[in-house]
Protein backbone atom coordinates (compact mmCIF):
# COMPACT_ATOMS: atom_id res chain seq x y z
CA UNK A 1 0.00 0.00 0.00
CA UNK A 2 1.57 3.17 -0.89
CA UNK A 3 1.65 6.10 1.80
CA UNK A 4 0.18 9.74 1.00
CA UNK A 5 2.05 12.31 3.56
CA UNK A 6 -0.70 14.73 4.34
CA UNK A 7 0.70 18.24 5.06
CA UNK A 8 -1.19 19.84 8.20
CA UNK A 9 -0.70 23.56 8.66
CA UNK A 10 -0.52 24.72 12.62
CA UNK A 11 0.45 27.26 14.51
CA UNK A 12 2.82 26.20 17.21
CA UNK A 13 1.26 26.73 20.32
CA UNK A 14 0.91 23.74 22.67
CA UNK A 15 -2.97 23.77 22.26
CA UNK A 16 -2.46 24.14 18.30
CA UNK A 17 -0.49 21.34 18.17
CA UNK A 18 -2.82 19.11 20.17
CA UNK A 19 -5.38 20.14 17.83
CA UNK A 20 -3.30 19.52 14.82
CA UNK A 21 -2.30 15.98 15.74
CA UNK A 22 -5.75 15.08 16.96
CA UNK A 23 -6.93 15.77 13.76
CA UNK A 24 -3.89 13.88 12.41
CA UNK A 25 -4.96 10.92 14.44
CA UNK A 26 -8.37 10.87 13.16
CA UNK A 27 -7.63 10.64 9.61
CA UNK A 28 -5.02 8.51 9.94
CA UNK A 29 -6.65 6.02 11.76
CA UNK A 30 -9.50 6.70 8.92
CA UNK A 31 -7.41 6.45 5.74
CA UNK A 32 -4.36 3.99 6.50
CA UNK A 33 -2.81 4.84 3.75
CA UNK A 34 -2.31 8.39 4.97
CA UNK A 35 0.89 9.54 7.08
CA UNK A 36 0.13 13.05 8.68
CA UNK A 37 3.16 15.71 9.31
CA UNK A 38 2.41 19.41 11.02
CA UNK A 39 3.75 22.27 9.65
CA UNK A 40 4.42 24.88 12.03
CA UNK A 41 3.74 28.69 11.39
CA UNK A 42 3.69 31.64 13.66
CA UNK A 43 0.99 33.92 12.81
CA UNK A 44 0.45 37.84 12.91
CA UNK A 45 -1.67 37.20 16.60
CA UNK A 46 1.64 34.99 17.85
CA UNK A 47 3.71 37.73 16.81
CA UNK A 48 2.68 40.57 18.24
CA UNK A 49 1.66 39.79 21.81
CA UNK A 50 2.49 43.31 23.24
CA UNK A 51 -0.65 44.21 21.96
CA UNK A 52 -4.28 43.95 22.16
CA UNK A 53 -5.95 41.68 19.50
CA UNK A 54 -8.46 44.52 18.97
CA UNK A 55 -5.68 47.16 18.21
CA UNK A 56 -4.10 44.74 15.91
CA UNK A 57 -6.82 44.53 12.88
CA UNK A 58 -9.24 41.47 14.29
CA UNK A 59 -9.46 39.21 10.69
CA UNK A 60 -7.47 36.37 10.20
CA UNK A 61 -4.74 37.63 12.95
CA UNK A 62 -4.42 33.71 13.65
CA UNK A 63 -5.32 32.09 10.34
CA UNK A 64 -3.45 34.50 7.54
CA UNK A 65 -0.30 32.85 7.43
CA UNK A 66 -1.87 29.37 6.98
CA UNK A 67 -4.16 30.39 4.41
CA UNK A 68 -1.64 31.69 2.49
CA UNK A 69 0.22 28.65 2.50
CA UNK A 70 -2.95 26.73 1.61
CA UNK A 71 -3.39 28.87 -1.89
CA UNK A 72 0.69 28.86 -2.56
CA UNK A 73 0.37 24.45 -2.27
CA UNK A 74 2.66 24.02 0.90
CA UNK A 75 0.18 22.55 3.25
CA UNK A 76 -2.52 20.45 2.20
CA UNK A 77 -5.63 21.16 5.25
CA UNK A 78 -5.05 23.82 8.15
CA UNK A 79 -6.20 23.12 11.42
CA UNK A 80 -7.67 26.28 12.96
CA UNK A 81 -9.85 27.21 16.10
CA UNK A 82 -13.07 27.96 14.70
CA UNK A 83 -13.62 31.39 16.69
CA UNK A 84 -10.24 32.57 15.31
CA UNK A 85 -12.12 32.19 11.42
CA UNK A 86 -13.03 35.42 9.78
CA UNK A 87 -16.79 34.99 8.69
CA UNK A 88 -15.62 35.16 4.74
CA UNK A 89 -13.09 32.79 3.08
CA UNK A 90 -10.58 33.86 0.73
CA UNK A 91 -11.35 33.08 -2.86
CA UNK A 92 -10.19 29.25 -3.52
CA UNK A 93 -10.65 27.86 0.44
CA UNK A 94 -13.36 26.11 2.21
CA UNK A 95 -13.77 24.77 5.50
CA UNK A 96 -13.79 20.77 4.32
CA UNK A 97 -14.74 19.83 7.59
CA UNK A 98 -16.08 20.82 11.37
CA UNK A 99 -15.59 17.99 13.71
CA UNK A 100 -17.63 17.42 16.65
CA UNK A 101 -17.49 20.53 19.11
CA UNK A 102 -15.66 20.43 22.22
CA UNK A 103 -16.52 22.29 25.87
CA UNK A 104 -18.08 25.94 24.58
CA UNK A 105 -17.92 27.05 27.95
CA UNK A 106 -15.59 29.66 29.29
CA UNK A 107 -13.53 29.16 32.60
CA UNK A 108 -12.46 30.96 35.89
CA UNK A 109 -9.38 30.06 36.86
CA UNK A 110 -8.01 31.21 40.15
CA UNK A 111 -5.07 30.48 43.05
CA UNK A 112 -6.25 27.15 44.72
CA UNK A 113 -8.40 27.14 48.38
CA UNK A 114 -6.28 26.35 51.01
CA UNK A 115 -9.18 24.06 52.51
CA UNK A 116 -9.64 23.14 49.19
CA UNK A 117 -13.60 21.87 47.73
CA UNK A 118 -15.47 23.34 44.78
CA UNK A 119 -14.19 26.55 44.50
CA UNK A 120 -17.52 29.63 44.41
CA UNK A 121 -17.57 32.34 42.35
CA UNK A 122 -15.04 35.19 42.80
CA UNK A 123 -17.20 37.72 45.06
CA UNK A 124 -15.00 40.81 44.04
CA UNK A 125 -11.68 40.47 42.55
CA UNK A 126 -9.54 42.78 42.33
CA UNK A 127 -8.51 42.37 38.47
CA UNK A 128 -9.39 39.96 36.06
CA UNK A 129 -6.85 38.73 33.33
CA UNK A 130 -8.38 38.60 29.71
CA UNK A 131 -7.43 40.29 26.32
CA UNK A 132 -10.95 39.29 25.22
CA UNK A 133 -13.41 42.49 24.83
CA UNK A 134 -15.73 39.62 24.83
CA UNK A 135 -14.78 38.21 28.15
CA UNK A 136 -13.99 42.13 29.48
CA UNK A 137 -17.34 43.01 28.90
CA UNK A 138 -19.25 40.35 30.99
CA UNK A 139 -16.88 40.36 33.82
CA UNK A 140 -17.38 44.14 34.41
CA UNK A 141 -21.27 42.62 34.25
CA UNK A 142 -20.54 40.76 37.46
CA UNK A 143 -17.47 42.76 38.91
CA UNK A 144 -18.20 46.39 37.98
CA UNK A 145 -15.39 47.16 40.48
CA UNK A 146 -12.72 44.97 39.00
CA UNK A 147 -9.49 46.18 36.66
CA UNK A 148 -8.75 44.23 33.34
CA UNK A 149 -5.67 43.11 32.70
CA UNK A 150 -5.27 42.47 29.06
CA UNK A 151 -3.03 39.44 29.04
CA UNK A 152 -2.25 37.74 26.27
CA UNK A 153 -0.26 34.80 25.35
CA UNK A 154 -0.06 31.09 25.10
CA UNK A 155 -2.65 28.81 27.73
CA UNK A 156 0.18 28.27 30.32
CA UNK A 157 1.40 31.34 30.31
CA UNK A 158 -1.81 32.86 31.03
CA UNK A 159 -2.81 30.50 33.65
CA UNK A 160 1.04 31.31 35.69
CA UNK A 161 -0.67 34.73 36.56
CA UNK A 162 -2.80 33.75 38.78
CA UNK A 163 -0.12 32.07 40.42
CA UNK A 164 2.57 35.26 40.38
CA UNK A 165 3.85 36.65 43.56
CA UNK A 166 4.98 40.08 41.73
CA UNK A 167 1.99 42.34 42.76
CA UNK A 168 2.38 43.71 39.18
CA UNK A 169 1.51 40.72 37.40
CA UNK A 170 -0.87 38.83 39.38
CA UNK A 171 -4.31 38.41 38.28
CA UNK A 172 -6.83 37.31 40.98
CA UNK A 173 -9.14 36.23 38.03
CA UNK A 174 -7.72 34.37 34.65
CA UNK A 175 -10.90 33.78 31.91
CA UNK A 176 -10.07 30.87 29.36
CA UNK A 177 -12.10 28.79 27.28
CA UNK A 178 -12.74 25.11 29.36
CA UNK A 179 -11.91 23.40 25.94
CA UNK A 180 -8.03 24.26 25.46
CA UNK A 181 -8.12 23.54 29.25
CA UNK A 182 -9.67 20.20 28.96
CA UNK A 183 -7.55 19.27 25.62
CA UNK A 184 -4.23 20.43 27.56
CA UNK A 185 -5.58 18.68 30.62
CA UNK A 186 -4.55 21.38 32.96
CA UNK A 187 -8.00 21.37 35.39
CA UNK A 188 -6.17 18.61 37.01
CA UNK A 189 -3.91 20.82 38.65
CA UNK A 190 -4.11 21.37 42.68
CA UNK A 191 -2.45 24.97 42.69
CA UNK A 192 -5.16 26.48 40.72
CA UNK A 193 -9.13 26.28 40.77
CA UNK A 194 -11.32 26.26 37.88
CA UNK A 195 -14.57 27.10 37.83
CA UNK A 196 -16.11 26.73 34.48
CA UNK A 197 -19.66 29.31 33.94
CA UNK A 198 -23.05 28.75 33.00
CA UNK A 199 -23.30 29.53 28.50
CA UNK A 200 -26.83 30.56 29.28
CA UNK A 201 -25.64 33.54 31.32
CA UNK A 202 -21.62 33.98 30.26
CA UNK A 203 -22.52 33.64 26.49
CA UNK A 204 -19.39 32.47 25.03
CA UNK A 205 -17.46 33.06 21.85
CA UNK A 206 -18.78 32.45 18.35
CA UNK A 207 -17.24 28.94 17.36
CA UNK A 208 -15.67 28.57 20.66
CA UNK A 209 -15.04 25.01 21.23
CA UNK A 210 -15.17 24.09 17.71
CA UNK A 211 -12.43 23.53 15.24
CA UNK A 212 -11.94 24.57 11.58
CA UNK A 213 -10.21 22.20 9.30
CA UNK A 214 -9.86 24.47 6.13
CA UNK A 215 -8.50 23.01 2.87
CA UNK A 216 -8.37 24.44 -1.23
CA UNK A 217 -12.06 24.47 -2.74
CA UNK A 218 -10.47 22.25 -5.45
CA UNK A 219 -8.74 19.89 -3.47
CA UNK A 220 -11.16 17.44 -3.88
CA UNK A 221 -9.01 14.33 -2.89
CA UNK A 222 -9.00 16.19 0.40
CA UNK A 223 -12.13 17.44 0.64
CA UNK A 224 -13.43 13.73 0.01
CA UNK A 225 -10.72 12.49 3.09
CA UNK A 226 -12.01 14.84 5.82
CA UNK A 227 -15.35 13.65 5.38
CA UNK A 228 -15.12 11.14 8.08
CA UNK A 229 -14.53 13.75 10.38
CA UNK A 230 -17.36 15.94 9.80
CA UNK A 231 -20.32 16.39 12.36
CA UNK A 232 -23.70 17.90 10.92
CA UNK A 233 -25.13 19.11 14.34
CA UNK A 234 -21.55 21.32 15.07
CA UNK A 235 -21.86 22.52 11.69
CA UNK A 236 -25.51 23.87 12.18
CA UNK A 237 -24.91 25.32 15.33
CA UNK A 238 -21.84 27.34 14.39
CA UNK A 239 -23.19 28.63 11.21
CA UNK A 240 -25.98 30.22 12.99
CA UNK A 241 -23.55 31.79 15.22
CA UNK A 242 -21.85 33.41 12.31
CA UNK A 243 -24.49 34.38 10.57
CA UNK A 244 -25.34 36.18 13.72
CA UNK A 245 -21.65 37.48 14.22
CA UNK A 246 -21.43 38.23 10.36
CA UNK A 247 -24.67 40.26 10.62
CA UNK A 248 -23.48 42.64 13.62
CA UNK A 249 -19.93 42.77 11.54
CA UNK A 250 -18.29 41.16 14.35
CA UNK A 251 -15.06 40.46 15.12
CA UNK A 252 -12.36 40.43 18.29
CA UNK A 253 -12.42 44.36 18.30
CA UNK A 254 -16.62 44.34 19.57
CA UNK A 255 -17.96 42.54 22.52
CA UNK A 256 -20.64 40.10 21.12
CA UNK A 257 -20.87 36.29 21.79
CA UNK A 258 -23.75 33.57 20.74
CA UNK A 259 -23.99 30.30 21.68
CA UNK A 260 -26.45 27.94 19.30
CA UNK A 261 -27.47 24.34 20.44
CA UNK A 262 -29.93 21.89 18.97
CA UNK A 263 -33.18 21.60 21.45
CA UNK A 264 -35.36 18.73 20.17
CA UNK A 265 -34.75 19.08 16.77
CA UNK A 266 -35.22 22.55 16.79
CA UNK A 267 -32.16 25.50 16.46
CA UNK A 268 -32.18 27.56 19.69
CA UNK A 269 -29.38 31.01 19.57
CA UNK A 270 -28.56 32.48 22.43
CA UNK A 271 -26.62 36.11 21.90
CA UNK A 272 -25.45 39.37 23.31
CA UNK A 273 -23.81 42.67 22.23
CA UNK A 274 -22.58 44.74 24.70
CA UNK A 275 -20.08 47.35 25.31
CA UNK A 276 -16.37 46.45 26.57
CA UNK A 277 -17.31 48.51 30.45
CA UNK A 278 -20.38 45.98 30.86
CA UNK A 279 -22.56 48.77 31.32
CA UNK A 280 -24.53 48.49 27.95
CA UNK A 281 -25.54 44.97 27.25
CA UNK A 282 -28.34 43.49 25.21
CA UNK A 283 -29.24 39.95 24.67
CA UNK A 284 -31.94 37.82 23.70
CA UNK A 285 -33.00 34.11 22.59
CA UNK A 286 -34.55 32.87 19.46
CA UNK A 287 -35.45 29.38 18.30
CA UNK A 288 -35.47 28.77 14.69
CA UNK A 289 -34.80 25.51 11.89
CA UNK A 290 -32.82 27.17 9.38
CA UNK A 291 -29.14 28.28 11.01
CA UNK A 292 -28.18 30.96 8.61
CA UNK A 293 -31.94 32.92 8.52
CA UNK A 294 -31.49 31.96 12.35
CA UNK A 295 -28.27 33.99 12.92
CA UNK A 296 -29.85 36.67 10.19
CA UNK A 297 -32.53 37.31 12.64
CA UNK A 298 -30.83 37.36 16.24
CA UNK A 299 -28.50 40.23 14.33
CA UNK A 300 -31.45 42.33 13.09
CA UNK A 301 -33.33 41.44 16.53
CA UNK A 302 -30.35 42.80 18.60
CA UNK A 303 -29.57 45.71 16.33
CA UNK A 304 -32.66 46.84 16.17
CA UNK A 305 -32.96 46.89 20.11
CA UNK A 306 -30.24 49.18 20.82
CA UNK A 307 -26.94 46.97 19.69
CA UNK A 308 -25.76 48.81 16.43
CA UNK A 309 -26.17 52.15 18.86
CA UNK A 310 -23.54 50.33 21.19
CA UNK A 311 -21.43 48.94 18.30
CA UNK A 312 -21.38 52.33 16.64
CA UNK A 313 -20.17 53.57 20.27
CA UNK A 314 -17.57 51.18 20.57
CA UNK A 315 -16.24 51.50 16.87
CA UNK A 316 -16.10 55.17 17.29
CA UNK A 317 -14.43 55.24 20.55
CA UNK A 318 -11.65 52.56 18.55
CA UNK A 319 -11.08 55.18 15.59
Amino acid sequence: MTTQTLRIGTRGSALALWQAEAVGSLLTRAHPDLRAHNVIFKTAGDRFLDRPLADLGGKGLFTRELEDALLAGEIDLAVHSLKDVPTSRPPGLVIGAIPKRGDVRDCIVTRALPEGGAPPLPESPGNVGTASLRRACLSLRRWPSARIEPIRGNVQTRLERVLSTEDARRCDVVVLAMAGLLRLELTDRKDMDFLPLNPEHWIPAVGQGALAIECRADNFAVRDRLKVLHHADSETCVLAERAFLRGVEGDCRVPVGAYATIDRERLRLRAFVGSPDGRDFIDATLFGDEPLALGESMAVSLLGAGGAEILRAVRAARS
